[in-house]
Formats: C-alpha cells, sequence, structure tokens
C-alpha cells in the first residue's frame, strides 16, 4: 500500500507539472507610480473581509464584475483593448483615475451595500486627488457607465438560483453527504451553493472544460488515494510534517483573495501600466469565476462525489478489499459544505496561475502572505509552484482527495489558458 500512496503523490507532481505550458506573451513594462487599478483591487479585498469573507463564490464574480467594469471604463477614454461588454461610449479626455474610481464604487456598492462606509471613504479620498474640471467630470461618467453596463449585465446570470437549489444525498457509497460541522444543527444539514454551475461563466464554454470524473471506488488507485489522504490529512496525523501543516492553514483562505494578492504584487513589482494591469486583473478574475462555475458544475451536476471524511468512515461500504473504515477520522482543517471532486480551490488557483503565466512567463519570483496563517510569508519561484502548492495544501488539510487535486489543476489550467486570450489589442 505504501508503494501505491507514493505513486498517488508521484502522479500528482507529474500530471500537474505537465500541464504548465512553454509559450508565453511577455507583459510590458512602464514607468512606476499609482496604479488606481491596484488600489481598488486591493480595497475590494479589505471590503470582503467582513462580509464576503465565508462567500469565495461571490467573491470570485464581484472582483470580475469590478475588474471589467474598471476595463471597460479606461478603454473608452483610448481603446487600447476590445471591451468585455458592449455598449460603451467613448469619452476621450476624461481622467482615468476618475474612470477607476467610479467604476468601482459603483460596483462594490452595489454588490458589498454593507461595506459602505469602506467604499465611500475610499471613493471620496481617491476623487480629492484629481483635479476639478472637465476630465474628472467626464471620468465620472465614463466609470458610472462601465458599471452600469455590467451590473446590467449579470443581473440575470443564475446567482440567485444558485443558492435557492436543493441537495439531497441518496445514501449510495460514492455520494456526497453532509460533513461534519454541516451534518447536523446548528450548522447544518448543509450543502453551499448546488447550483453555482449553472451561473453564467464570464467567458467560457463549460462543455470545452469538462473532465473525467474521480476514480471507480473499487479501483486499486482509489484505495490507494484513500489510505494517503488517511494518513496525512488526518487531525492527529503522524507523517504530515510542520510545514505541511503550515502549508495546509496558509492557504485555507479563499482562492479569490489570495490570488488577486499575488496578481496586485507581481503587478506592482513589475510596475505595468494602468490598461494593461486592468486588463490582466479582468482576466484573472474571469478565470476564477469561472473556474467556480465550471468546478461546481462537476461537483454537483456531474459526479457528487463523497469527501474524504466521508469515504473514509464509511469505507465498508464502498466495495473495495483493500480499504479499511475508521469511523473516528477527522480531518485536519474543516471540510467544506460541498463535493470533493474536483477540488475548486486547486481550479482556481491554476486559472489564475495560467493566466498570469501567459502575461509575465512562468520565472516570476514572489512573495505572498495570507489571511489565514497570519504572520506567515510564503516566497516561490513562479506562479505553477504556487498553484501546485496550493493544490497540495487540500491533501495535507485532509479535505480533497489527491484525484481532486491533479484533475482540478487541470481543469483550472484550461480555463486560464483560454481565458488570457480574451480582450485582445485593438490595431
Amino acid at each position: 500500500m505504501t508503494r501505491g500512496v507514493s505513486s498517488a503523490r508521484r502522479a500528482l507532481i507529474g500530471a500537474i507539472c505537465a500541464i504548465v505550458t512553454s509559450g508565453v506573451a511577455t507583459a510590458r513594462q512602464a514607468d512606476p507610480g499609482t496604479n488606481a487599478a491596484l488600489e481598488w483591487n486591493a480595497i475590494a479585498t479589505r471590503a470582503f473581509l467582513p462580509t464576503q469573507g465565508t462567500d469565495p463564490l461571490n467573491q470570485s464574480r464581484t472582483y470580475a464584475m469590478l475588474h471589467a467594469a474598471i476595463h471597460d471604463a479606461l478603454n473608452a477614454i483610448q481603446q487600447r483593448y476590445e471591451f468585455y461588454t458592449p455598449g460603451m461610449i467613448m469619452r476621450p479626455g476624461a481622467s482615468p483615475d476618475a474612470a477607476v474610481a467610479a467604476a468601482a464604487h459603483d460596483v462594490l456598492v452595489a454588490l458589498i451595500p454593507t461595506q459602505l462606509t469602506l467604499i465611500e471613504d475610499a471613493y471620496d479620498a481617491a476623487l480629492a486627488a484629481i483635479p476639478n474640471g472637465v476630465a474628472k467630470d467626464r471620468g465620472i461618467a465614463v466609470g458610472a457607465a462601465a458599471a452600469d453596463l455590467i451590473l446590467e449585465r449579470r443581473a440575470d446570470d443564475g446567482v440567485a438560483e444558485a443558492f435557492a437549489t436543493p441537495y439531497v444525498p441518496t445514501g449510495v457509497p460514492g455520494d456526497y453527504a453532509f460533513t461534519p460541522p454541516f451534518d447536523a444543527p446548528p450548522l447544518g444539514p448543509f450543502a453551499f451553493a448546488p447550483g453555482w454551475g449553472s451561473v453564467t461563466p464570464f467567458g467560457i464554454d463549460l462543455q470545452r472544460h469538462r473532465l473525467s470524473g474521480p476514480r471507480p471506488l473499487k479501483s486499486a488507485a482509489y484505495a490507494a488515494d484513500l489510505a494517503y489522504v488517511k494518513a496525512i490529512g488526518d487531525i492527529n496525523s503522524l507523517v504530515r510534517t510542520e510545514e505541511q501543516s503550515l502549508i495546509a492553514r496558509f492557504w485555507y483562505e479563499d482562492s479569490p483573495i489570495g490570488w488577486n494578492r499575488i496578481a496586485n504584487t507581481v503587478l506592482h513589482q513589475k510596475h505595468i501600466g494602468l490598461w494593461e494591469t486592468a486588463r490582466i486583473l479582468a482576466l484573472t478574475n474571469f478565470a476564477m469565476a469561472d473556474g467556480f462555475i465550471a468546478g461546481f458544475h462537476a461537483k454537483y451536476d456531474e459526479f457528487r462525489f463523497w469527501r474524504p471524511v466521508t469515504a473514509i468512515r464509511m469505507a465498508a461500504s464502498d466495495g473495495n478489499r483493500f480499504t479499511e473504515p475508521d469511523e473516528t477520522w477527522s480531518s485536519y482543517l474543516v471540510t467544506p459544505p460541498v463535493p470533493d471532486y474536483p477540488s475548486t480551490h486547486t481550479v482556481l488557483g491554476a486559472a489564475a496561475a495560467h493566466v498570469l503565466i501567459h502575461f509575465f512567463g512562468d520565472r516570476i519570483g514572489f512573495s505572498t502572505t495570507s489571511v489565514t496563517e497570519p504572520g506567515a510569508v510564503r516566497r516561490f519561484e513562479n506562479f505553477s509552484a504556487a498553484a501546485i502548492e496550493n493544490g497540495m495544501s487540500r491533501v495535507y488539510a485532509g479535505i480533497h482527495f489527491v484525484d481532486a487535486v491533479t484533475d482540478g489543476y487541470r481543469q483550472g489550467a484550461g480555463i486560464g489558458r483560454k481565458i488570457a486570450h480574451l480582450l485582445p489589442p485593438v490595431h
């Protein structure tokens, strides 16, 4: 069994590394200075923490809409890239900073109204730094128009239905069952957003990003996968190292926040100009938003695969002679209340990484921090290394099978590569 477990882990690393592409485009350099798109990206992150901090799905949608509006507002002043939403009226001579502030303000007020004070204070400060006049007024107008267009476009995108759809477990071995502490009052029985896979994507065709499904319950590969997560993901694991425990906690934060922090850091350190920053942030967040949609479609609408905690406790029912149940087993970190396959945490990391790889290549070193492991700083030599560690963190936490991580990376990488080609330059 040890040989099989090692093979499962080697297969993960090999499969993921094989996905990383070598052909990339290079982002242009610009003069350093204040970048309003980065500032409002950071403001949005601060606004999420007390509100959407436990709702990564709506985080991804909000980030994507925010940066779509910023991108379109800037290109209505001087068009360098295709618009995301048609209908913008050109406003040459408008203040770019005023346009970014107005677009961001109006989207965030509409989507995170509980953080109105934070948003209004940031908006007032941004406008106070811009000289009064026609350029400022035009900037505010074009930003408001861009926000209106994206809010109208996404008004009926299926989000309301996503949370209204009920989930009913079947009790069949392999089928997702409610997991502790979401299996009983006061937090359950509860499954999160079963209908999110029906939300309208920002830029992909779901049918082109489908997965083959989890390993058969009676297979030797499944037994090896279960044995590995059972050993390394146990709350009292004797084989998980301190470093692996740190990795599990570090990446436990919501993916949209973590990968926006990485994108913001790299864009800042590379001194990318405002228009290109707006485009890259829009594409990075389209990729993550669509990663959740594609991943949740697979989770609920296609596979409904059980989580390790259920699989381990109910192994006697799986029909596999190589698995052994442990009815008291608990994961190192709390299992999110959604099915296992694929790991959408991994999907989002791979999707974001591959957008960034497209623009910068995969030899950019950076450091990043985490909300869920305060004070920790992790350094990476490239985006793919961060995305791989991000995925493996879910196995170390005991909340995903290796198979869900491997295929999640594959799905996310494909989404990122597709999205990276949207919003092309105009000539």
